[in-house]
């Protein structure tokens, strides 16, 4: 599907990968609505790149609801939605204090997984009424984020891992359910991306970390996830499947 003067949500993008995606689609002629859980930095994004700013907790639904009915409101019913939004929470399931507290599990599934899910469901239940696009019947496209993490998670890493395997695992099943309606579903799974995260990191383990990528020798940068969210958005044969955005990247234990 074409990008120009349709409607598209990000969520997670007043920053890293969210952001550039937001960027992105603007510069292509996308109304974009920036959805995310911080004011000042959704605002000062939106601001920049001439977005629609939402103040939105993806993991809430009514908080997810009002948000989609704004953007139906103020730019049209989006047909491109991208999820971005997350949280990365290191931690032994069972460390020197003992077992990790049952909420802090469940912190990182309610944001990562549910709050895609939560996303996803109001989206497609806004495209699923609009007139197909094309020759094709396509009305929408939906792209998620997962990791490298849900297939070669690290020590310290199962809640984390959990939530993006149950990213990769509903993949295919929501393009199944949403192939009736032309709407397609994709997953993107990143490696080592430059986001602020790895800025708090010391510039020895920086580029310890970059060095273990096979090719190229670096940390991914924001933009190139956008440019493969762009790429899947236009090309309609992209539909129930996970694509790993990582160098060739496998991740070690620890």
């Amino acid at each position: 599907m074409k990008i120009k003067n349709y409607s598209a949500i990000v969520t997670g993008g007043a920053s890293g990968m969210g952001a550039a995606t937001a960027t992105m689609l603007s510069q292509a002629g996308a109304k974009v609505a920036i959805f995310d859980v911080n004011p000042n930095a959704t605002e000062e994004m939106a601001k920049k790149i001439n977005a629609l700013s939402v103040v939105c907790d993806v993991k809430d639904a009514a908080s997810v609801e009002s948000a989609i009915a704004k953007v139906n409101k103020e730019l049209g019913p989006a047909r491109i939605c991208i999820n971005c939004a997350g949280i990365v929470r290191s931690k032994r399931m069972v460390g020197k204090d003992g077992p990790m507290p049952l909420e802090e599990f469940k912190e990182v599934i309610d944001i990562n997984l549910m709050g895609s899910f939560n996303v996803m469901r109001l989206a497609a239940a806004s495209m699923i009424p609009l007139q197909p696009i094309n020759d094709s019947g396509e009305r929408g496209v939906i792209i998620n984020t997962a990791s490298v993490a849900a297939y070669e998670g690290q020590i310290g890493q199962t809640a984390y891992s959990a939530s993006k395997g149950g990213i990769v695992a509903l993949t295919l099943p929501a393009a199944r359910e949403l192939s009736q309606f032309g709407i397609r579903v994709m997953t993107i799974a990143p490696g080592l991306v430059d986001t602020p995260m790895f800025e708090k990191l010391p510039t020895e383990a920086r580029e310890a970390l970059a060095q273990s990528v096979p090719f190229p020798k670096r940390l991914a940068k924001p933009q190139e996830f956008a440019m493969l969210a762009m790429h899947i958005i236009e090309n309609e044969m992209l539909n129930g499947e996970i694509i790993r955005l990582d160098g060739a990247l496998r991740m070690q234990p620890k």
